[in-house]
Order: structure tokens, then sequence, then C-alpha cells
């Protein structure tokens, strides 16, 4: 099973972290080899990836946002719970890992993994059912971040019990009266972030496993954040309590 990337950063990103199989490389005909382009095609050839030019209308035929580049590629390989643990332990800094509870727009899961990689996570968990999974259109949106993180599909009350047994304490945001502020929160040891679906939040089997409940404090008129913006704030929140 292959699949198509497309845009500059995505399909850089691919190619620099050499973790699936890459048939082929389309760059459209006319297209100035500079700057990220110029990159991919540097990459490219490095690996003996094969580079086709093309005509426009046939990236057109993919995605229209092409950027005058794809990639053909094997579908995204996923990691597993324990190689995130270990990754953490390698480190030798405490855990920190993202779970998503459910999140479904791909829009939405892209932006929290681009900001997971961002600040330093050692893996995300995401449910093995009735999720967004990691699709073209969310290495996309992640610009890429998603095939530089260990991304795992799991059960997730699972996944939190055994984080827990390693160290971890799981703080699911929600914002909730019974939540507190995070300068009441210790973001500082082993952190399992929990975070709920655009529409409902957390489902009860997973709140109920959370070791504590956090909420972004807000002075606007409106009265909630859309889970990938809380849920970037939250993740910087964390590294900012490491550094």
């Amino acid at each position: 099973m292959t699949e198509w990337i497309t845009g500059r950063n995505p399909v850089y990103e691919v190619l620099r972290a050499r973790r699936r199989h890459i048939a082929h490389v389309w760059i459209a005909q006319g297209a100035k080899e500079q700057g990220r382009l110029g990159e991919i095609v540097q990459l490219a050839r490095a690996q003996n990836v094969p580079i086709k030019y093309v005509r426009r209308t046939d990236l057109d035929g993919i995605d229209p946002h092409h950027q005058a580049v794809a990639v053909n590629t094997g579908a995204y390989p996923y990691s597993d719970l324990e190689s995130i643990i270990q990754t953490a332990k390698r480190t030798s800094e405490p855990l920190f890992v993202l779970l998503l509870d459910l999140i479904q727009d791909p829009q939405n899961l892209g932006t929290l993994l681009r900001s997971a990689e961002a600040f330093g996570v050692h893996g995300v968990i995401l449910p093995t059912a009735r999720a967004a999974s990691v699709t073209p259109a969310v290495v996309n949106a992640s610009s890429g971040a998603t095939e530089m993180l260990r991304i795992a599909q799991h059960n997730l009350a699972q996944a939190m019990d055994r984080l827990k047994e390693e160290g971890g304490w799981m703080i699911g945001l929600e914002g909730s009266s019974e939540a507190e502020i995070p300068s009441k929160v210790n973001l500082t040891g082993g952190v399992g972030l929990v975070i709920g679906s655009e529409g409902s939040g957390l489902r009860r089997l997973v709140r109920d496993k959370c070791d504590l409940l956090m909420k972004i404090p807000m002075q606007g008129q409106i009265d909630s954040l859309n889970a990938a913006v809380a849920g970037s704030i939250a993740l910087f929140l964390v590294r900012q309590s490491r550094m």
C-alpha cells in the first residue's frame, strides 16, 4: 500500500527521516530547484530515489496544494508503546507523552503533532479506532512533524496504566470546575498529557484514569479553546516547567 504526500516541508521531512519506503518523487516541470525544493532534490538523489518531472496538472490530480512536489511512499510507520517508554529512558528525562482521546479532525491532529514534536514529547498515543490516524492530510497539517515523532496506536486506558507504572502522572486537559490551573500542577515529573475530542472531551473511562485535571485559564469573552490550541498551550507549559 502506498500513498502520496505533497507540500515542500512534508516531502522534505519524509526524505530526511528515512523511515518509509519511498518509491519516487514527482516535481512539476519548470519549478525552480532552489530553497526547500532544491534540498528535496539533493536528498532524493543522495538516497537514489527516482525523480520524475511531470505536468502541474498531474500533481493537481493528487492535491491542488502540492507546491510543485509530491512523494510516493509506503504507509506511516507506527511505533509502539514500549518503544516510546524506552525513548524516554534513553534521554534520562522524565516521561513526556501526549495521549489523544478520539481527536477526529485531521487539521487538529496535525497541529497537535506539530506542537508535540516542537516541545519534545517522547511519543504520542492514538486510540486504535474511532479517531483520526496518520494520513497524508495529517502529515501535511503537521508540516511533516509526524516523520520525526514516535506515534503508537494503543488502547488508551491500558496505555495510561502502563505509563503510570513508569512513573507518569496522567493529566487530563479540560475546562471543568474540578480542573486546576497550571500554576497549581506539578509538571516537572513524568507526565502523560491527555486531550479529549473536539466535541465531547475526555471519555469517562479515560477521564477516570487521569490522576488530575488541568485547565487553561482565560480572560476573554469566549469560554473555551479548541483541542488543538488548548493542547498546544499545555504542551508548552510542560516543556517550560522542565527548562
